[in-house]
């Protein structure tokens, strides 16, 4: 049994060298800028780039080290959803020494004025999601008191405030927080930036867009753990979420606003690059996502890699 536990071993142990991978290890010293995407084929345009790639396993997580565009980079997947990005980018600020967090992926459009390819780079981002489901009472919905109303509800749901404790505050004093802003000092960048990058225009098999794909700096993101496809749902985002600047909704997605959340917690700087790989619902057509989900994701990548370069 001995000599069989050993050889499981040895085996293991030559699998995790052949494929480039480490275990988890101490917490990385190396100063980072966490690079993090939702699923693979957002994150592959940087992968294939990456200079001395090292790859270390935490928690079944996949986190990449090295360098790209000439900066010290940790590359992983937060994987789909609020709760898997919460974590899982939690996890990189615990083992590597991360002093800025950038997404890069795709979303849903909700700006009508916005088509699909164009990057997004909102200035802030909400959990939209964070939500009561009303009582339908005689006089109608009916909240308990201390929910607010101060968004407008789609039926019996209304928007509420994230409660968040973060770092340098009294311990266990909680926050209502709605907007996350982005850190000004990188949205400026990726204004200043966004004339000297090229977007792709067409996917595979020659289907290429009407438009050509344009960068929109600031404005406003949500995200949630919904995959949206609704028209009616759509019009309702654009229509009900307004900040004190009366800036409006361009995208939604089901992650930028836990990244967001995370890095305010943690006093991190934080942005987030979307480009619209469809229009939530709201096309003359079925969801467009499985034609220019590709494309999106590079145009996205495309704008952050330009960002790097001069960061």
């Amino acid at each position: 049994m001995k000599k069989l536990l050993k050889a499981v071993a040895a085996i293991f142990v030559i699998l995790i060298f052949n494929t480039g991978f480490t275990m988890a290890k101490e917490p990385d010293n190396v100063s980072r800028i966490a690079l993090v995407s939702a699923f693979e084929p957002e994150i592959n345009i940087f992968l294939q780039q990456i200079k001395e790639p090292e790859k270390t396993v935490i928690n079944g997580k996949i986190f990449t080290t090295g360098k790209l565009a000439g900066k010290d980079v940790v590359l992983f997947l937060s994987g789909i959803s609020i709760i898997n990005a919460s974590v899982n980018i939690q996890l990189a600020i615990d083992n590597f020494n991360i002093f800025k967090i950038i997404f890069s992926g795709i979303a849903g459009g909700v700006n009508p004025a916005l088509h699909i390819g164009d990057v997004v780079i909102p200035k802030k981002w909400a959990n939209y999601q964070e939500q009561a489901f009303a009582y339908e009472g005689k006089n109608g919905w009916e909240l308990m008191p201390w929910h607010t109303e101060e968004f407008k509800n789609f039926d019996m749901i209304f928007p509420q405030y994230t409660m968040i404790t973060s770092k340098g505050n009294a311990p266990n004093k909680e926050e209502a927080k709605f907007w996350f802003e982005v850190d000004s000092d990188m949205l400026k960048l990726a204004s200043e930036i966004s004339s000297s990058v090229t977007l792709k225009k067409c996917a595979a098999e020659n289907k290429c867009l009407q438009n050509n794909p344009v960068i929109k700096i600031g404005g406003l993101g949500v995200s949630g753990p919904t995959f949206v496809n609704n028209k009616n749902y759509r019009e309702w985002v654009w229509n009900n979420f307004t900040d004190s600047e009366n800036n409006r909704i361009d995208a939604l997605d089901m992650e930028s606003s836990a990244a967001a959340t995370v890095a305010y917690m943690n006093k991190i700087p934080f942005i987030a690059f979307r480009s619209l790989s469809d229009l939530a619902g709201g096309g003359d057509e079925k969801n467009e996502l499985p034609v220019f989900f590709q494309l999106a994701a590079d145009n996205a990548g495309r704008m952050v890699l330009k960002f790097l370069e001069k960061l």
